[in-house]
């Protein structure tokens, strides 16, 4: 069976880059809409998930928009 493969735009897949760059990420997914971006991510076990979220937040922060709204939270366990 042949995997698609879906080309991410720059600012996404660099968003991504950064989120799995953060020690303590083992999962994250990233929505954009207009004007909003939304990021989630699954912390490691021994993570603490408030702390987790404060790096994430600050690894990917000069990739912000003025005006753009940015919200970040946990992705439940599989």
């Amino acid at each position: 069976m042949e995997e698609a493969h879906v080309e991410l735009p720059p600012r996404l897949r660099r968003t991504l880059e950064l989120v799995y760059g953060v020690e303590g990420v083992t999962g994250a997914r990233v929505w954009y809409w207009q004007g909003r971006v939304a990021v989630g991510v699954r912390p490691a076990t021994l993570s603490a998930p408030s702390e987790l979220l404060r790096r994430v937040e600050s690894a990917v922060a000069g990739l912000r928009e003025p005006e753009e709204t940015w919200e970040f939270g946990l992705l439940e366990m599989d």
